[in-house]
């Protein structure tokens, strides 16, 4: 205890400990709210410099949340949609931007439009048939009953001068007498016997048979009927014992030795066809074989049923490999022979909608993906892709791929798309002018351009749901900048001039309730 005293009495220790205490309180005062204050403003530098998130919901898309949560339609938990910074690119009024996790979740692909050679291929579809300029009637020059066939069924081969059948002719037979007749008086009248003899010519029956007639003194009642082609009989139309008439047709006969490959194409596919373009074709019963043959004629005259016209393709057959009616398939690669034939895109990057064509183009120069919607016109078609008339140039980047996803978003959030085409130019002589408006999602945006544009002499109103920020258009002798204001607010979202009322913000749906 003593010396406890004696330590108190020491006047430098009282003084290092007086120090000691007054350190310890000034590092607790001021380090830790030195701290507290680095702690915040970390916090404030980071919610300043980090991108802001839009939440949305993946089965009520126009909810739009500036936080993550419920969605206050089905409580699903809400996911990410926008993480571009506002503000930071100069977007189109009428672009509509996703962020890098809404464009992998659609899939949204792009490509860069280029000139091309526009070439067509066109699927003919057809069958192997016979070559009519070589196809000849067998028929009877008289009239009787037929006493023999020589050729007995379709499919036989015959030769030129063969003979094919044996007719009973009781013309024939009067003729023959009447020959013998004539004859008889040539001295004293030879134009008979030259008559006779003509009517026998008329009648197939040959200048040989005619004089063994005469020589013998004898006629018969039967003549026989040869070949005047050689070929394959591709049609048997009589039997032993049918009574025929002159001009009876008794077989058809076919020479194989040229065909045709005769192809039906659709009206579409004929401004891309014309005689003499080369085209490969295949057939069923040869797989793997490929012939090659070029157009020899286009039927000027449609079929009224089927819409196509015959394309006739002539081929050699002088190894009687093919047969007629075998199934064929052709393909002609046809390039587009038209001044427009430059800018090629695929089939997938278009809508439509009546007779309108649309695509979505990239805007260029934004750190997030940016697009809006163009109208154009297309030319013909090329199967996966189009030929483009006009409304694309060389170089521009467009949706290829997740083009309907892209245009589902521009439509939700009010922005030009295929079943909004209000892109008629503004006036002249309009003032712009900007608001900030309280709000948090489409549905907000919907109602607060409504209200804005049903002030008379605003010609347009755009309200951005991640800058909180109307875009106006309007006649400034009709309306003013203040008068829009009151319209909004009147509608339930508070403006920086005005406030909205208790019994208007009431009213608002759970998901536009923007005061917390």
């Amino acid at each position: 205890m003593k010396k406890l005293k004696d330590i108190r009495k020491n006047k430098a220790v009282s003084y290092g400990a007086v120090l000691l205490c007054g350190v310890l309180l000034g590092w607790a005062v001021f380090g830790g709210g030195s701290s507290r204050d680095r702690t915040h403003n970390h916090e404030t530098e980071s919610a300043g410099g980090d991108a802001a998130t839009v939440w949305t919901c993946s089965m009520h898309p126009q909810i739009r949340m500036d936080e993550p949560g419920k969605c206050p339609l089905c409580a699903m938990d809400l996911i990410p949609l926008s993480s571009s910074a506002p503000g930071s690119d100069q977007l189109d009024d009428e672009a509509i931007q996703l962020s890098e996790e809404a464009l992998a979740l659609a899939n949204v692909q792009t490509s860069v439009v280029g000139s091309q050679s526009a070439v067509k291929e066109v699927e003919l579809y057809g069958t192997i048939q016979v070559d009519e300029r070589l196809q000849q009637s067998q028929t009877s020059h008289v009239n009787g009953r037929i006493e023999k066939l020589y050729i007995s069924f379709t499919g036989e081969t015959v030769k030129e001068g063969q003979r094919i059948a044996r007719i009973y002719s009781p013309d024939l037979l009067t003729a023959q007498q009447e020959l013998l007749e004539a004859a008889k008086l040539a001295d004293a009248q030879p134009f008979l016997l030259d008559a006779a003899r003509e009517k026998l010519r008329l009648w197939k029956v040959s200048e040989a048979q005619i004089n063994e007639i005469l020589e013998s003194g004898t006629v018969s009642p039967y003549v026989d009927i040869h070949a005047n082609t050689t070929g394959v009989v591709t049609s048997k139309n009589v039997n032993s014992g049918d009574y025929i008439n002159a001009g009876s047709v008794l077989y058809t006969i076919s020479n194989l030795s040229r065909l045709w490959a005769v192809f039906d194409a659709y009206e579409s596919d004929l401004p891309f066809l014309k005689v003499g373009d080369p085209l490969e074709y295949t057939l069923q019963s040869m797989p793997g074989e490929i012939f090659k043959g070029r157009i020899a004629f286009i039927n000027p005259i449609l079929d009224a049923d089927s819409r196509t016209a015959k394309i006739r393709v002539e081929i050699s057959n002088s190894n009687r490999s093919l047969k007629p009616e075998m199934y064929a398939t052709a393909r002609v690669k046809a390039p587009l022979k038209t001044k427009h034939a430059g800018i090629v895109i695929p089939r997938s990057a278009v809508l439509w909608t009546g007779k309108r064509s649309i695509v979505y183009v990239k805007q260029p120069g934004t750190s997030t993906a940016a697009f809006r919607m163009r109208e154009i016109e297309l030319g013909p078609s090329l199967g996966d892709q189009y030929v483009v008339l006009s409304g694309l140039a060389e170089g521009e980047e467009i949706v290829t791929r997740g083009t309907f996803t892209v245009d589902a978003s521009a439509q939700l959030e009010g922005k030009l798309s295929m079943m909004n085409n209000d892109a008629s130019p503004e006036p002249e002589g309009l003032e712009h002018a900007q608001l900030k408006v309280s709000g948090n999602c489409v549905m907000c945006k919907n109602r607060i351009e409504k209200a804005a544009k049903g002030v008379q002499g605003v010609t347009s109103a755009n309200w951005d749901v991640t800058t909180k920020v109307v875009h106006l258009n309007f006649d400034s002798e009709a309306t003013s900048k203040q008068a829009v204001s009151k319209a909004i607010a009147a509608a339930g979202h508070e403006t920086e001039l005005d406030t909205a009322s208790s019994a208007a913000y009431d009213a608002l749906p759970a998901c536009c309730l923007y005061k917390q």
